[in-house]
């Protein structure tokens, strides 16, 4: 097995609502269950096929049933449908060498996670599902490499931010000419805000979610966009959450806002489970109640390991905030809170997980998959160089978690460090040192956003010259080519997102030096 998760138990007791809401997304059986037939006039794969999770002998397929797919219910019948699924060899399918059934169920929103097994390691694969007399478009999938294994090359793509209202998805056209390896998503899959954004070239189709059927309706909104379908259909991918996925700056049990940790904890149930059921996961993740395991490792044979973690379910919460129910800050100034060396980001369960895999890897990359810039940002005015603000809501609210990693990476020597970013709005290159004048321990990357606006520069360089390039004119997203020896990171720019279509053309491309950390220019 390629697929390491951690082996900590989830929460024993649950109430007994959170409970059903985990076995709403369980796996049934075909056999004695009475499935409807119905006959459905609109295309029932309206929302596009997907794979993910790659092992060395398996994947994960994923389709959602949705004819209608801005009502709650997709336009499906309250009972279980019965759904096909083959896996072939060649595009034209005509090498089917895995098939077979499963059930798309009204209490999952009518998806299926199909975890496919018996496959050959390090290979593409072609799928398609069939459902109440209609067939699905192809998909283009592939196998990890078998554990340890010499592995030549690795091509893989990461984005983040890809809000709906706020441009088109002209960027996920030109990665799926790149015929990626794997895609990572790291975070800000949906925004829930209402609509009408201002700028908005398109809007969204239901009001704020903050339940079940509301989160279905707005991912049915972002995945019924073509490109976005086509860049699902082209490889596997690996996904993690940021906090739009729930509400603006969330944080473990309150919103940015929030007193009310019951009344936000039945939110994040609702979004997890709308989540689970649009995107490629294992069972393994399925929620429970407001729970749900995300942070797990895979590794690409011999060649590369990827660390993806959570960092908003089980955070402490943010520092140098105002007593009582004022509005919570997002730009902090320094605090001793800041600086307690036992907060954590990630929360304690999982940062142990973390740093037991990174001594333990065996890879020649490793990549660490979160949300945001890994690297300290100050913010402000760059002229006034003796005052320093700092964003609480990412890793500089949680310094000493961060400094924790960084050790670990230089003590355990693990190979070849870099962790990998969105949620910025903006390309961004930096040095990861365990001071800001040492030397560099890993290098860090955040491949600016899919549609999200940005518009900061480099006026960051005064205060941070660690960071070497900082740029948030421009929309895109990050490929990452590695090998044994020469690896290359690219930044990938489209012209123009708020057009449907834009040429794209390379911001900046950096080489990724075996053995020698840190980011340098190529």
């Amino acid at each position: 097995m390629s697929l390491y998760v951690p082996s900590i138990a989830r929460r024993q007791l649950l109430r007994g609502a959170a409970s059903l809401a985990g076995l709403a997304l369980a796996p049934a059986a075909i056999g004695g269950v009475v499935l409807a037939s119905p006959s459905l006039a609109d295309n029932p794969f309206s929302l596009g096929v997907a794979s993910g999770e790659p092992e060395a002998d398996g994947v994960v397929l994923w389709t959602r049933l949705a004819p209608k797919p801005f009502e709650p219910d997709g336009g499906m019948p309250p009972e279980p449908v019965a759904v096909a699924w083959e896996v072939a060899e060649d595009q034209s399918m005509r090498k089917v060498v895995r098939s077979g059934k499963a059930l798309a169920r009204p209490n999952a929103g009518h998806s299926v996670h199909v975890e496919v097994g018996g496959l050959k390691p390090g290979r593409e694969y072609w799928y398609r599902f069939t459902a109440v007399g209609a067939q699905s478009p192809v998909g283009r999938t592939r196998t990890a490499p078998a554990r340890g294994a010499a592995v030549d090359r690795l091509r893989l793509c990461f984005a983040s931010c890809q809000k709906y209202e706020a441009g088109f998805y002209s960027a996920y056209a030109h990665m799926v000419e790149e015929a990626p390896d794997l895609i990572l998503f790291l975070g800000d899959y949906i925004y829930e805000g209402n609509p009408g954004s201002k700028g908005a070239v398109r809007l969204h189709a239901n009001p704020e979610p903050k339940d079940v059927a509301g989160y279905r309706v707005r991912y049915a909104t972002y995945k019924s966009d073509p490109l976005l379908q086509a860049a699902h259909a082209v490889a596997p991918w690996m996904v993690t959450w940021d906090d739009h996925e729930v509400a603006n700056d969330y944080g473990a049990d309150r919103d940015q806002d929030s007193f009310d940790p019951a009344g936000f904890l039945r939110r994040r149930a609702a979004a997890y489970q709308v989540y689970y059921e649009h995107m490629p996961l294992r069972r393994r993740a399925a929620p429970v109640g407001p729970d749900m395991l995300l942070y797990r490792a895979l590794d690409w044979g011999s060649l590369a390991q990827i660390q993806m973690v959570d960092d908003r379910q089980y955070r402490d919460g943010k520092p140098c905030q105002p007593a009582g129910p004022s509005k919570r800050g997002k730009l902090i100034g320094d605090c001793e809170e800041r600086r307690d060396p036992t907060r954590s980001i990630l929360g304690k369960p999982q940062e142990a997980w973390l740093l037991d895999v990174l001594a333990s890897s065996k890879a020649q990359w490793n990549l660490l998959a979160q949300q945001t810039l890994m690297a300290e940002l100050q913010l402000g005015d760059p002229a006034q160089q003796t005052t320093r603000f700092y964003s609480s809501d990412g890793w500089d609210g949680y310094p000493a978690n961060r400094a924790r990693i960084v050790e670990r990476w230089r003590e355990a020597k693990v190979s070849n460090p870099i962790a990998l970013g969105g949620d910025i709005h903006a390309f961004a290159a930096a040095n990861l040192t365990e001071t800001l004048d040492g030397p560099p321990v890993a290098s860090t990357f955040v491949g600016g956003s899919i549609s999200s606006l940005g518009g900061e520069s480099d006026v960051f360089a005064a205060k941070n010259p660690h960071i070497k390039q900082f740029d948030g004119k421009v929309r895109g997203y990050g490929r990452l080519d590695l090998t044994p020896k020469d690896s290359r990171m690219t930044f990938r720019t489209v012209e123009n997102a708020l057009v449907a279509t834009s040429p794209i053309r390379d911001l900046a491309s950096f080489a990724l030096e075996n053995g020698r950390p840190g980011v340098h220019r190529a």
